[in-house]
């Protein structure tokens, strides 16, 4: 079975590995936000991109459906979208006799990669539409639910909340992205490298490197990837310490949250986690994965009270708190997928 698994695991790496190169011929710095939101294309969630307006969010979300050939729909949300303009509706039409019907047009949600540009300009009313399509993949309308076609994966942007014209989303659509990204403001030598390559003659262009049939095998990998019991209890244990009142709350949490991360967090810690264990060559989930994953897993799930703000305390802040906090307690349990353990024995570094 060893024999097996090896070479679809080096597969998936060169694979990723050539995604990343295609998208970095266009992109400029950013590698954990590419890295991010491949992560949650090839884990089945969604990204949300935070960042000012102009550092290349909707570029790179476009880079990426081009180089895995993928149909790629952009949303541009005002506050005068109406849901209907993004699920799409019904309209009249009439055949050659005179007889008129209906006929559905479908909207912008109907694609592979769907770039919703600015989430938080529109209105909650059209935010709530996303949601359907985010958790079950259909789309419903005048009664008829509709499947969406796989891979099908939301990068969404926003602007930070304090800037005018914005809507802050609702917890319940912030819970379903599978990451938060924060995209920063590129450095002296990136914003030079960026300058080159947009003002010269020649544009870079990426080729197409993988299609959609491919991007499923490699989800199918990524679930078969075991996580050991007591890593498995760290990521559980980490989740739980974001709640406040909780047994495992920390001092921080205590103070400054008013909610904790839900289930979802602990599913993206345990899914990204396997992801990034691939990425290392190993064939199960260590303790330094759940905890470089922990970021873009949780950020966004912490509700924080008043005085976090007043005080300007940042997520990422509390979340560090509670890495520190938690303890591994490495107790070793049995993995079960029994080709990764022959594959893990052979040389593969075990949890740490």
């Amino acid at each position: 079975m060893h024999m097996d698994i090896e070479p679809r695991v080096e597969q998936f790496k060169e694979d990723f590995a050539n995604i990343e190169a295609a998208v970095k011929t266009v992109i400029v710095g950013h590698e954990d936000v590419i890295r991010g939101a491949l992560f949650c294309l090839l884990c089945e969630g969604h990204a949300l991109l935070e960042g000012v307006p102009g550092l290349g969010k909707t570029l790179l979300v476009r880079t990426l459906g081009w180089v895995l050939d993928l149909e790629f729909s952009r949303i541009q949300f005002t506050p005068d979208l109406m849901p209907a303009d993004i699920t799409g509706t019904n309209i009249v039409m009439e055949d050659e006799s005179g007889r008129k019907f209906f006929e559905f047009q479908p909207g912008p949600l109907f694609a592979n990669i769907i770039l919703a540009d600015e989430i938080n300009r529109a209105t909650p009313k059209t935010q709530s539409a996303m949601l359907e399509a985010m958790q079950e993949k259909t789309v419903t309308t005048a009664g008829i639910t509709r499947p969406l076609s796989e891979p099908y994966v939301v990068l969404a942007t926003q602007n930070p909340i304090e800037m005018e014209g914005t809507y802050p989303l609702p917890e319940a659509q912030l819970d379903r992205f599978l990451y938060k990204l924060i995209v920063r403001y590129p450095d002296e030598a990136e914003l030079t490298e960026i300058c080159d390559r947009t003002t010269g003659v020649e544009i870079p262009e990426p080729g197409k490197v993988v299609g959609g049939e491919r991007i499923l095998e490699m989800r199918k990998l990524i679930r078969e990837v075991p996580i050991a019991d007591h890593v498995k209890s760290y990521a559980m244990r980490l989740v739980l310490a974001t709640h406040p009142g909780g047994e495992l709350a920390t001092e921080q949490i205590n103070r400054y949250c008013r909610y904790g991360s839900s289930p979802r967090g602990a599913q993206a810690l345990v899914l990204t986690g396997k992801v990034r264990a691939l990425l290392g060559g190993r064939y199960n989930v260590a303790f330094e994965d759940v905890q470089e994953v922990a970021l873009n897993s949780l950020r966004h799930r912490l509700i924080l009270n008043f005085e976090a703000e007043a005080e300007g305390i940042a997520p990422d802040s509390i979340i560090d708190d509670v890495l520190r906090h938690v303890s591994t307690q490495p107790e070793l349990a049995a993995v079960q997928l029994p080709e990764f353990q022959e594959a893990a024995r052979e040389g593969t570094e075990e949890p740490a």
